[in-house]
């Protein structure tokens, strides 16, 4: 009687009661899960940074590249520009055009004085003279390292066909021997000449066997003696 008392006892627990104590491990397992998932999120977060960092990186880079890129070739086309014979005709040109107004046109049109020696031509040739001496060292620059590329595609353009050749002349050099160790015509038809003359002679001398074995077969002492008397007694 008691165990079946202790056994409604157990049957008349309430189900909140067991279901508080179930909860404790859902809980746990609950909290591991977010923390998992909040590791992943960070690590995800953490590669998106990094992505973003790399692509903003590459493009400041081919931002730099394109303008100085941009840069240089507008300094390199002004600077051949200005080594062209087209440059020196308008530049002569300008000047005395220049010179010519400053000199013949009224004074209330003049801008720069024939008597003080055309200070604002000067200046502006100095200025032109100043920006163009750079323009033409970075040309020249731009120039060598371009030549400096050409000379290092060149050279392993031809390491490569060095390299080549002397591929080529081994796998001649291959062939020869192989070609050398093989049997040639002469050589083959010498060889069956030989076997022929060999096969000739063994011919011959099995024919001379025979013919010697016939006769002597043939001969009266290889042949039996059937006149022979008995002896007498």
């Amino acid at each position: 009687m008691a165990e079946i008392d202790q056994n409604d006892e157990l049957l008349s627990v309430p189900k909140s009661a067991t279901k508080a104590k179930a909860r404790p491990p859902r809980e746990r397992t609950s909290s591991r899960d977010r923390s998992t998932s909040r590791n992943a999120s960070s690590d995800r977060n953490e590669r998106g940074d990094r992505s973003d960092r790399n692509e903003r990186g590459e493009r400041k880079e081919r931002k730099e590249r394109t303008s100085g890129d941009l840069l240089g070739r507008s300094m390199e086309a002004i600077a051949r520009g200005m080594g062209t014979p087209a440059f020196l005709i308008i530049l002569s040109v300008f000047v005395a055009a220049w010179m010519m107004w400053n000199s013949m046109a009224p004074k209330e049109w003049r801008f720069d004085s024939a008597d003080l020696g055309f200070i604002a031509l000067t200046l502006a040739l100095s200025l032109q003279a100043s920006y163009a001496a750079p323009m033409l060292l970075l040309a020249q620059n731009r120039q060598d390292d371009r030549d400096r590329v050409q000379i290092e595609q060149d050279r392993q353009r031809a390491e490569r066909q060095v390299a080549d050749l002397e591929y080529l002349t081994r796998e001649m050099v291959a062939l020869r021997m192989l070609a050398s160790e093989l049997a040639s015509k002469d050589f083959v038809r010498a060889e069956v000449r030989s076997i022929a003359e060999e096969l000739e002679q063994r011919q011959i001398e099995r024919e001379q066997i025979a013919a010697q074995e016939a006769a002597r077969l043939d001969s009266p002492h290889g042949a039996p003696n059937n006149d022979q008397t008995p002896p007498t007694r």
